[in-house]
């Protein structure tokens, strides 16, 4: 590959990296074709972008990244085999998802190591990733929380006006007795 197409690749595979809320490295050695293409469909689905790389590519444009490359020096050490990069635009945690289901499955892809909201997750970590709440399930949560005061308050107010009903109905009773 001539240096002009290596330098085209490193730029797009930094703007990639600056446009993404996530980056996660995987290793796909062993997958088959039709492993590959669910990857690849399942991803496709959740608006994922995942592309193949050479591992001194992908290090070139983490160093040049300007959300990556304080990682640079976490991530150069797991830069080794077939690497594939998972990038994240939208919710962060979904590729962890995904992979997780994946590896579930057949042990494959291989997790290396992921930059999730400028945090590194390192190997041996993509449990904890996957079972992180996306951004709607912590949205569902909040208003949950934001609702229980107020169902209460309502529930006690309701109370005493059943109390005060009661209270109306027995004073008419001994009244009308």
């Amino acid at each position: 590959m001539d240096k002009a197409k290596k330098n085209e690749l490193t730029a797009q595979i930094k703007e990639m990296m600056d446009n993404s809320a996530a980056v996660y490295f995987t290793n796909f050695a062993g997958m088959t074709v039709f492993q590959v293409n669910e990857m690849r469909d399942e991803f496709f689905k959740a608006g994922i972008k995942y592309k193949v790389v050479k591992n001194t590519l992908a290090l070139k444009a983490i160093g040049e990244s300007s959300s990556y490359s304080g990682f640079i020096n976490d991530i150069a050490g797991f830069l080794k085999g077939n690497t594939g990069i998972v990038f994240s635009g939208g919710d962060p945690v979904a590729p962890a998802k995904i992979l997780k289901k994946l590896s579930d499955k057949s042990d494959k892809p291989k997790f290396k190591v992921a930059v999730v909201d400028n945090m590194f997750f390192g190997e041996g970590k993509l449990n904890e990733l996957a079972s992180l709440l996306n951004k709607e399930e912590l949205i569902s949560g909040i208003l949950v929380c934001l609702n229980s005061p107020v169902s209460g308050i309502v529930g006690a107010i309701n109370a005493v006006m059943r109390d005060l009903a009661s209270v109306i109905e027995e004073a008419a009773k001994k009244k009308a007795a």
